[in-house]
């Protein structure tokens, strides 16, 4: 099956184990094709893989996984490390304000909330200025007063947003979705009726 994802937002929907995270990773080359071939933002990631990682950002399922830093202004600063340091510092503190993060500047990441984790994730990710950005599952780990927070952010983004999740309301709200099973792609289309065809296959 051919897929071009042309909306803005795109839910990918299916059980745990349907190959939503491979094809997550083919996104911006962190796992190559066995077969066939793919391209993304025009690029073919076994040849341009490092060139596509830099322009495709990836929110990871847990936050932990993604956070480098000790605490959260230095997390940023890293991803503005293109920056002069003086001006990265400042780019990081205006952009923990707009994350509702002011005043965690220096606390320790581990000692933020699962919510606050995530958002600084997004954040970290969304101050490099991809093009794309790939979500593998941002809410699975938080209540729903962040997950709702979280998916709101995502799908308010104005770049290309792939969204892998189990939240079927979350997914509803996307221009598109793909459904897979058993490591292929069986349907893409309007959320609704690809949300429908999940649900019966799981009934």
């Amino acid at each position: 099956m051919t897929v071009r994802l042309t909306a803005g937002r795109t839910a990918v929907v299916g059980e745990n184990g349907s190959g939503k995270s491979t094809f997550a990773r083919l996104l911006n080359g962190l796992r190559m094709p066995s077969t066939g071939g793919i391209r993304v933002l025009g690029l073919d990631p076994r040849a341009d893989a490092r060139a596509l990682r830099s322009r495709v950002g990836f929110v990871f399922t847990n936050p932990e996984a993604q956070i480098l830093m000790p605490t959260p202004i230095e997390d940023l600063e890293l991803s503005l490390r293109h920056l002069p340091r003086d001006e990265a510092r400042r780019q990081a503190r205006r952009i923990l304000g707009e994350y509702g993060l002011d005043g965690r500047d220096d606390v320790p990441a581990s000692a933020l909330s699962g919510g606050q984790r995530q958002l600084l994730a997004v954040a970290s990710v969304l101050a490099s200025s991809p093009d794309l950005l790939v979500a593998d599952e941002p809410t699975t780990l938080l209540d729903l007063r962040n997950a709702r927070r979280i998916g709101d952010l995502l799908l308010g983004l104005d770049i290309p947003v792939v969204l892998l999740t189990h939240d079927l309301e979350l997914a509803s709200r996307c221009d598109e979705a793909l459904l897979f099973e058993d490591g292929r792609l069986v349907a893409c289309g309007a959320p609704h009726d690809v949300i429908d065809q999940y649900r019966a296959s799981c009934a």
